[in-house]
């Protein structure tokens, strides 16, 4: 099978059943039957599983009674969903107790109408799946991006055994990598649709991708496959406030369409039909609404005292514990003024046997520069800070140390100069003694178009990562970046040739447009060990240690510093959340998933 995406033949129209026009369309028309002549070839009772739940074809019922039956199998911890069909406000008011309909708006590109455009997305190749591998991809990016996860067995089967489900994937080209999926269905094949319609399911792509165009890639790599196939029209549902969704269709030349879905009243769907628990959960910011919402669903009782700083008051039991995101009341005083001063830090971790570069406090002096000669290259910081703020990577000449210092805080205050060491920006988590996760951190890069220039490109980036953080990350176009892009040899009004992939910030730090990407299966034991014995001389329960990192799977590395308050959400498929809830009330629910490497020989650092 190729995988370059069908070319529409200009000459073939899409087929429609005779004495058929857009306003006989079944799918459009849910306030009354359709007429026997246009329904008698269709298949009856139409339900496709989809792993996270099944698509439910109104249309293919003959009354709500048997839609009802079906609807009530749903199973536990997947979301049906029911579109196309008739009266679903009857259906919804005899029933309000199980249904409700979906606060989502139906889109529907009619193909005649479609026109090709040249293909965003340079560097990037959108082609169907070709193993589970594909399917685990897919996966991570759905719960990445806040959606139902799905079963990976389900995926591989229906592409392997229908011929009416189309699972595409975007890959970098070169190394890979899934950026994003989007998942098709052809109703034509799947049960003879007098519409001769498909729609469109899942589009999701990966939080962390710096390409641009991906999302619209994959959708009209989709729709020129359907058009191929001389469908009618193609349909997909987006929820009313997912405004970025809702621009890129309205580019792409879709039409809102009376078509509306209804979903059962479940745990995962209760955000749709009632009111939050509490209505300042939704002013928390991704890494305490994380916690709140694990906290609620094992039946934590949470307050918030603070949305803006995320402080959070949560009981159950008896037990009361006060958090701000993932710091908790167990952290005690001084393992968090070990972690507040980088310099205190380095020398607790030191003394437990953590490997640390090269480094000094800086006097401000020429003692500062005979550093910097004698190690080459430094990394300056403010002893005390986070969110990356004052940090200037790779200082290798003296004028730029004293300006790297002036940043750091200069004279009169406590500045870190450290030996600057090549490797990736490894975050390991550590809760409670065991390591739940780790994530290489990578700094905020650009990929050009060929037509816009660095500071468009930036500007859509920041934008890109502030919608998929919630507004936690944006890449600042301050003298930083301007000196990064500077010395990669360009200028934020130089127009970025197609593909070509530039390095803004030094640091891969999240706040400022930085990546994360999960290699907890790739964890070599060693970088597992040295977290947790930092965490354990810091004497810090929930903490972030990071690393740098010639490889995440070998055992070479330096520790660079450990964050009281790491960001749970950026870890995400990972179980961070459940490990923190778990850590705080463990008679909520016991979680056997946490990995444990056994320590390295001649080390009393136990893992438990």
């Amino acid at each position: 099978m190729s995988d370059r995406p069908s070319t529409p033949n200009p000459r073939r129209r899409p087929s429609t059943p005779k004495g058929w026009d857009r306003a006989d369309a079944i799918s459009t028309t849910s306030w009354e039957r359709p007429p026997d002549h246009l329904t008698a070839g269709m298949r009856r009772d139409v339900v496709q599983e989809l792993g996270w739940g099944r698509l439910v074809f109104g249309q293919t019922f003959a009354d709500h009674e048997g839609l009802t039956d079906v609807l009530r199998d749903e199973a536990s911890g997947r979301r049906d969903i029911c579109l196309y069909l008739h009266d679903p406000h009857v259906l919804v008011a005899t029933r309000p107790q199980e249904y409700f309909i979906d606060p989502s708006f139906t889109f529907r590109m009619w193909m005649h109408n479609y026109r090709p455009r040249p293909r965003p997305a340079a560097g990037v190749v959108v082609r169907q799946i070709s193993g589970r591998a594909h399917c685990e991809e897919m996966n991570r990016i759905y719960v990445r991006c806040g959606m139902v996860p799905a079963d990976v067995d389900v995926l591989w089967d229906n592409h392997r055994t229908t011929r009416h489900i189309t699972y595409l994937v975007a890959e970098e080209l070169g190394t890979g990598e899934v950026l994003g999926t989007v998942t098709g269905v052809d109703h034509t094949r799947l049960f003879d649709d007098p519409d001769n319609g498909c729609s469109l399911w899942c589009l999701a792509v990966d939080p962390a991708t710096v390409q641009p165009g991906v999302g619209e890639l994959l959708v009209r790599t989709l729709i020129e496959r359907f058009q191929a196939r001389g469908r009618a029209y193609l349909d997909l549902s987006v929820m009313h406030d997912n405004e970025p969704a809702i621009a890129l269709y309205d580019k792409l030349g879709f039409e809102r369409v009376p078509v509306f879905g209804v979903k059962r009243k479940n745990a995962i769907n209760e955000r749709l039909f009632t009111p939050a628990p509490h209505d300042d959960l939704d002013d928390l910011n991704p890494y305490a609404r994380i916690i709140a919402d694990e906290a609620i669903r094992r039946g934590v009782r949470v307050d918030v005292l603070d949305a803006e700083g995320g402080y959070l008051r949560l009981e159950h039991g008896g037990r009361s514990v006060v958090t701000r995101e993932s710091l908790s009341e167990y952290t005690s005083a001084v393992g968090m003024s070990r972690c507040d001063d980088k310099r205190v830090t380095r020398k607790v971790v030191a003394e437990a046997g953590v490997a640390v570069p090269a480094g000094r406090t800086a006097t401000f002096d020429d003692a500062d520069h005979r550093f910097l000669d004698d190690v080459g290259a430094v990394v300056v910081k403010p002893a005390r800070g986070e969110q990356g703020i004052g940090i200037t990577v790779g200082v290798t000449t003296h004028d730029e140390l004293d300006a790297a210092i002036q940043r750091a805080g200069g004279a009169g205050t406590q500045v870190l100069l450290e030996q600057f060491c090549e490797g990736d920006d490894l975050r390991i988590v550590v809760i409670d003694g065991s390591v739940v996760a780790a994530a290489v951190r990578r700094p905020a890069e650009v990929v050009g178009t060929g037509q816009h220039d660095v500071r468009q490109l930036i500007e859509a980036r920041s934008r890109r990562r502030e919608a998929a953080t919630g507004g936690e990350s944006s890449i600042p176009i301050d003298d930083l970046t301007l000196a990064t892009i500077e010395e990669e040899g360009w200028s934020l009004d130089d127009v970025l040739p197609a593909g070509e992939e530039l390095r803004v910030r030094r640091t891969a730090n999240l706040h400022t447009g930085g990546t994360i990407h999960d290699v907890t299966d790739e964890l070599h034991p060693e970088l597992a060990a040295a977290a947790l014995r930092a965490a354990a001389a810091i004497g810090i329960p929930v903490t972030g240690i990071d690393l740098l990192v010639p490889a995440v799977d070998g055992p070479a590395y330096v520790f660079i510093e450990a964050n009281e308050r790491p960001g749970l959400a950026n870890h995400e498929p990972r179980p961070t959340a459940a490990a923190f809830v778990d850590y705080l009330f463990p008679g909520t629910r016991p979680t056997p998933w946490a990995w444990q490497p056994d320590p390295p020989a001649g080390s009393d650092q136990r893992a438990g």
